[in-house]
């Protein structure tokens, strides 16, 4: 193999599948990339064994080929070279080379044989999605979605899609965010979708790597399912990724109904209180009591060293005095995915969740459960 790619077009691809590769790896050839050139176009593979993603770049052929090199290393190199420039990447039996200029390296590489290629089968769904929809629905939920659980399928977001409307749900069981979107008429009869809601769970890897390359994708992105995997596809760039298996929870039963009390906030006011009164919070559990009083929102925490935090911000709320400990730092998710000046609080006491959502957002909800303090 042997090609010349300017670096503002190789840098790019390179960051776009390098996020994927790991730096401690089970098998060597999982640190390298996949190079494949032919007619005037350089495609590059990364994968984890659980996600792959691949991207193109223009480039000139002088020999076509296939080969892998170290991901890190070439990335750090195109990086390291001037703006500009233009580098030469030649392959042969078991060695590199990347010249530009009068700077050299040599890199080894693995046989491309040895790369693991993803299998996907034939989607059972097929939905064109306008990409901030898509961004919305990640952006919006993923923060509540647990890290390393042993509950395996809270490990990423619930992605709920009918004819009509997508839903984005996650959950660690202390907190939960969903989000509803309503789909165009732009999708065919033949995509596969129905009435009846499919559920898939995207794992939390491939739900960060996805909110990564949104930014950069056009404005519609395709979305593929099948019964074990998930395709997007964003032009220059395809998402491949394996689908947490397990049955996710009824997330309906989780948000509770019929909370009687409702408190109005403006949302940089709370925002700008709760970070006051978290410098002084316990550092482990985060905890704050907020009590709920007409007019006045009371804001205090205090730690191990007996040191204590009071604020005080006014609010729109009309009823008894009610105090419920919540996790600063899960509040303060909720305000950052909050787009409204003004949030709504629903609540019953200190027993049971809240719900947060902003004001005239009525299709997005999020839930925090009360900790004791």
């Amino acid at each position: 193999m042997k090609i010349s790619v300017d670096r503002s077009v190789l840098l790019p691809a390179l960051s776009v599948v390098g996020g994927v590769v790991e730096r401690r790896q089970t098998l060597p050839i999982l640190g390298n990339l996949l190079l494949s050139a032919d007619d005037g176009l350089l495609r590059l593979k990364g994968t984890d064994l659980e996600i792959e993603i691949t991207s193109t770049a223009v480039c000139e052929v002088e020999e076509a080929g296939t080969a892998t090199l170290p991901a890190r290393k070439l990335t750090d190199i195109a990086r390291s070279l001037p703006d500009g420039t233009q580098a030469l990447i030649k392959v042969q039996s078991e060695r590199g080379t990347v010249v530009s200029g009068r700077s050299r390296f040599t890199l080894s590489t693995l046989p491309a044989a040895d790369f693991p290629t993803m299998e996907v089968p034939a989607p059972e769904v097929m939905v064109e999605v306008d990409r901030d929809v898509l961004q919305r629905l990640l952006d919006k939920t993923s923060f509540a979605m647990a890290q390393q659980d042993v509950r395996y399928y809270l490990n990423g977001v619930l992605l709920e899609l009918s004819s009509d409307r997508a839903v984005a749900v996650a959950t660690d069981g202390h907190r939960l965010a969903k989000v509803v979107a309503t789909l165009d008429d732009a999708n065919p009869d033949d995509s596969g979708l129905a009435t009846e809601p499919r559920q898939v769970i995207v794992p939390a890897k491939t739900v960060l790597e996805l909110k990564r390359l949104l930014g950069s994708a056009p404005d519609r992105v395709r979305v593929e399912l099948s019964e074990r995997a998930l395709k997007v596809d964003l032009g220059k760039t395809q998402v491949v990724s394996k689908l947490v298996e397990g049955q996710y929870p009824d997330y309906n039963r989780v948000i509770p109904a019929d909370l009687e009390r409702v408190a109005s906030i403006d949302r940089d006011r709370l925002r700008a209180a709760l970070q006051r009164t978290a410098i002084l919070s316990n550092e482990k559990y985060k905890g704050v009591r907020v009590t709920f009083e007409t007019g006045r929102l009371l804001l205090q925490t205090q730690n191990p060293e007996k040191e204590q935090a009071e604020d005080e911000i006014e609010i729109e709320y009309n009823g008894e005095s009610v105090s419920v400990g919540f996790n600063v730092a899960y509040v303060l998710d909720v305000l950052s995915a909050v787009d409204a000046s003004t949030v709504e609080v629903r609540f019953k006491n200190a027993e049971n969740s809240a719900v947060w959502q902003g004001v005239g957002a009525e299709d997005e909800v999020f839930v925090i459960m009360p900790m004791r303090l």
